[in-house]
């Protein structure tokens, strides 16, 4: 399988040079040119690596690691700057960054950067026990199974795949059938940070929409995402 790699970097031709170096290395490559973007690609989609740049207008590199280490924790980060500075890369290591590098870097420093980053990643999901993490959805009477590492559904020949998002939400609700949620506890459990009621609903309504349209196909998955009016969502007894 193929690794997903998003590049972001607000200027046209460095933004482009770099997807066609992974891309000719046979990554699949999505480039944005600012942080907003970056961050609203890694909320819907699975991203294993960002080569991120760290001066931009609007949301920086250091910004976007933020929300990216809440919302994706399994994605690797490397900063790309003009603008070295020891201070900057010290708060980019203590931010979870894998590597940084100052440009102009080669293309062989940034194909051997992304390379250890994705083993990197790969060997942090198995020492966390994610590997094992391949569970039948509490027995559910249709067979449907849930690969919770690789945030995939299944049932006989159909097949979803989730976002990082969608597969954290799938995950809480399983581990706790029956259990009332607040849209605000969803969102400190799946997104990683504390907001308002009104903001928590406007968070969670999108999602929960997303996922429970892609478990339209497992009704046993699908059926039993509630919400209780007035409060958030439960996942129901089989």
């Amino acid at each position: 399988m193929k690794n997903n790699i998003m590049v972001v970097d607000d200027e046209p031709i460095a933004r482009q040079s770099l997807s066609d170096i992974l891309r000719l290395e046979g990554y699949n490559v999505t480039a944005v040119p600012n942080g907003e973007l970056a961050v609203e690609h890694v909320r819907k989609y699975s991203v294993d690596l960002i080569l991120l740049d760290l001066k931009m207008p609007g949301m920086n590199g250091l910004d976007v690691v933020q929300v990216v280490n809440q919302v994706s924790p399994d994605t690797e980060i490397i900063l790309l700057t003009a603008y070295g500075s020891m201070e900057s890369a010290v708060e980019a290591l203590r931010q979870r960054v894998h590597d940084y590098l100052l440009k102009p870097a080669s293309p062989m420093q940034i194909l051997e950067s992304v390379r250890k980053g994705l083993e990197r990643r790969e060997a942090r999901i198995v020492e966390s026990g994610q590997a094992a993490a391949v569970l039948q959805a509490f027995d559910t009477s249709d067979g449907t199974e849930v690969d919770l590492m690789r945030r995939i559904v299944t049932r006989g020949a159909a097949e979803v795949s989730l976002t990082p998002a969608e597969g954290h939400l799938l995950k809480v609700f399983l581990e706790n059938t029956g259990k009332v949620f607040s849209h605000r506890e969803l969102v400190l459990l799946v997104q990683g940070y504390d907001v308002s009621q009104r903001e928590a609903q406007e968070i969670l309504r999108p999602l929960v929409s997303r996922l429970r349209h892609k478990l339209d196909a497992f009704p046993t998955l699908f059926e039993r995402i509630r919400s209780v009016r007035g409060t958030g969502y439960v996942f129901e007894a089989e």
